[in-house]
């Protein structure tokens, strides 16, 4: 046949067909993700426990040196107070009766930055007076411990030891040359747990043999809690 004559048509090579894809590798794949999966959810769930206890610690450490840093605020803003008035300031002050005013928490707010919380309290008046209550229950950042959990507003574990042997002896103010054992043995202030937590402007405080007989063994801090010295030293106790 010509080439040329147009009633001619050629028919092409025969094309083979393609064979059917295979799911195989796809069926290998999915098997494989399903089993990889959940062992590597369990692998980041066994870091998970592994980190935790890690981040929980740091936090608490964290927690722990703000609690000295507030402790460090008091005890300069105490030792402030003796340098304006030669005097620590008494553990409360009274009225002509011999009734609690106010707590030497109070008395040291301006040396804590807190004036003008401290120019509105009328000392005259006790401190859970109609006037004053509603200051009882502000909450003052350098009073508060981040790892105590305080379920009443205006609580703090920051607490005098009051002794006729130490600096806080009741409404009579110490000066500093009474000190006779040394400001670097001589406690100042020092934590409490929470559930012996005061009102922080409240006249209350603990004693000496409550300070070495807690009536609790639970602290806020795994191990202890901060005290702080005369000399402003700040340990963990």
């Amino acid at each position: 046949m010509s080439s040329g004559d147009p009633n001619v048509y050629f028919t092409p090579p025969f094309q083979p067909q393609p064979s059917p894809k295979s799911n195989t590798g796809l069926i290998v794949l999915i098997v494989a993700a399903a089993v990889a999966v959940p062992m590597m959810l369990a692998c980041i769930g066994v870091l998970v426990g592994l980190l935790l206890p890690a981040v929980q610690a740091a936090r608490e450490a964290a927690r722990r040196m703000q609690c000295s840093n507030n402790e460090k605020q008091i005890t300069l803003a105490l030792l402030n107070y003796e340098s304006a008035y030669k005097s620590y300031p008494p553990a409360y002050t009274v009225d002509a009766q011999g009734n609690r005013l106010h707590s030497w928490r109070t008395l040291i707010l301006p040396f804590i930055e807190q004036k003008a919380i401290y120019d509105q309290i009328d000392l005259d008046k006790p401190w859970d007076d109609p006037v004053n209550l509603p200051f009882a229950a502000l909450e003052i950042p350098t009073y508060v411990c981040p790892s105590a959990p305080m379920t009443k507003p205006g609580m703090t574990t920051y607490v005098a030891v009051v002794d006729p042997s130490g600096i806080f002896t009741g409404p009579v103010p110490t000066r500093m040359d009474q000190v006779t054992d040394g400001t670097s043995n001589t406690l100042l202030i020092t934590e409490v747990a929470a559930d012996q937590a005061v009102q922080w402007m409240s006249p209350n405080d603990i004693t000496l043999d409550v300070f070495l007989n807690p009536p609790t063994t639970e602290s806020h801090h795994p191990g202890g809690r901060n005290i702080a010295k005369a000399d402003g030293a700040v340990l963990f106790y």
